[in-house]
């Protein structure tokens, strides 16, 4: 009996001290069973509330999942990639009811809740790093990223005419798409071109966003596994761009308080707007570009003190730790359309979206570390996600692989990337049409 009284307390504590993202379990069933019920009686509010409390509730109940099962943790992506599939899943199956979908995709598309994670993650993490250190990767990371591209492009023209698709085929259809720079600003203005230059009434948006789909879920379980094989391997620089002792006077002894965080908002928000006025002026440069290079001349100048870097890295790392788990579902549950994914899955083309991934994942670190960057932060911020669908691919690639604050590099890559893969498509079908 006082074995099995010993054993009983052991349990209990366990289960006492057992938390979901700081919640205890009974807690977390308590909030599982007031979303299950809110949701019965069709009484979820159509607004913030509604949605962000389903995408936390699943987000992270999704993701420790993904992240605690044996087979997941390992070789699919972890919690990352449970996160997006399992909302999705859950939906196609009607478990989850339309009216909840729509509640939260109106709350991500019509608030810019992607944009706000998304831009705080880039302030953050950029005024948070090393100002020596950023000057020297940033010189690095860009003829990477081109040149992993370009190699990528090639070889799959190459396989595409192999497999008996025609280079033509593997271009359009594979190669622009995946590394086009997302959907918003890839996948759409790219069927737009497509339109423009080959005629028809053809849905071309249909046709292209299978390679954009299957491209991220494919590199989020690259960077997964990449980051595990190589966990105690020298080519692993565990979340730093490359070489050298550069710690970050930002995030060192870093002093958090709650005007801090609001600060830190105020800051991201500046950002963003200046992005925008420069955009709505030179609209041929995508706002993420602006607002990239105005956070790296402020940084590398040092015109921001350290009171307001410190405030930019307090903001940023409380979004992260908060809602990175609840966009994965909300992206899952809205965006990642499985149906239109089923429909193009002939050998060929998974067999093309694959070699684009393996491709620019090894091209990317071999190049990485030829300009002295680490070869597996190469891999994943100069090409895995250059695979992905646009800023929330970028963000399921970078949990993937718990590198979120190389989002900078990311969205260097990804949005200056896919501007030129866009032109390079208009060029291509204008000579090959």
């Amino acid at each position: 009996m006082d074995r099995e009284s010993s054993g009983s307390k052991k349990l209990l504590a366990k289960l006492a001290d057992f938390k979901i993202d700081g919640v205890g379990l009974g807690i977390y069933v308590i909030l599982a069973i007031i979303m299950v019920v809110t949701i019965a009686l069709k009484i979820l509010p159509n607004d913030i509330f509604g949605a962000l409390f389903v995408m936390i509730i699943m987000g992270n109940i999704f993701y420790w999942l993904g992240a605690n099962l044996p087979i997941f943790k390992t070789y699919l992506g972890g919690g990352a990639v449970f996160a997006l599939f399992a909302p999705a899943l859950l939906s196609i199956a009607g478990i989850i009811p339309a009216s909840v979908t729509k509640t939260v995709d109106s709350f991500i598309t019509s608030t810019g809740f992607v944009d706000f994670f998304i831009i705080s993650l880039i302030v953050g993490a950029i005024l948070g790093m090393n100002r020596t250190m950023l000057l020297k990767a940033s010189v690095r990371f860009l003829p990477v990223v081109f040149i992993s591209m370009a190699v990528t492009f090639v070889v799959i023209g190459l396989v595409s005419t192999l497999i008996g698709k025609g280079f033509k085929y593997g271009s359009l259809y594979v190669a622009f798409p995946i590394m086009g720079g997302g959907i918003g600003a890839g996948a759409i203005p790219l069927s737009k071109i497509y339109h423009q230059g080959l005629g028809g009434s053809t849905d071309y948006l249909s046709l292209i966003l299978p390679a954009v789909i299957l491209g991220n879920v494919f590199s989020i379980i690259a960077a997964g596994l990449i980051s595990k094989l190589f966990a105690n391997s020298p080519l692993n620089g565990h979340g730093k761009m490359m070489p050298g002792n550069y710690d970050s006077s930002a995030k060192k002894d870093l002093k958090i308080t709650y005007q801090k965080m609001g600060v830190g908002l105020l800051l991201a928000a500046a950002f963003f707007l200046v992005g925008l006025i420069l955009n709505h002026f030179v609209p041929f440069i995508n706002e993420y570009a602006f607002i990239i290079l105005l956070v790296i001349i402020f940084k590398a100048t040092g015109w921001i003190p350290k009171y307001y870097e410190e405030s930019a890295v307090t903001f940023s790392n409380s979004i992260t730790k908060n809602l990175t788990h609840a966009l994965l579902a909300g992206v899952g549950l809205t965006k990642l359309d499985l149906p239109v994914l089923s429909h193009s899955l002939t050998w060929q083309f998974v067999l093309l979206v694959f070699v684009s991934v393996v491709v620019i994942g090894l091209v990317a670190g071999f190049v990485g570390k030829l300009f002295g960057l680490y070869p597996v932060e190469s891999a994943i911020t100069a090409g895995l996600v250059d695979n992905s669908m646009g800023g929330a691919g970028n963000i399921s690639v970078l949990a993937a692989s718990n590198r979120m604050d190389l989002i900078g590099f990311a969205q260097m890559g990804n949005r200056l990337g896919g501007a030129i893969m866009l032109v390079l498509a208009g060029l291509f079908i204008s000579i090959f049409g």
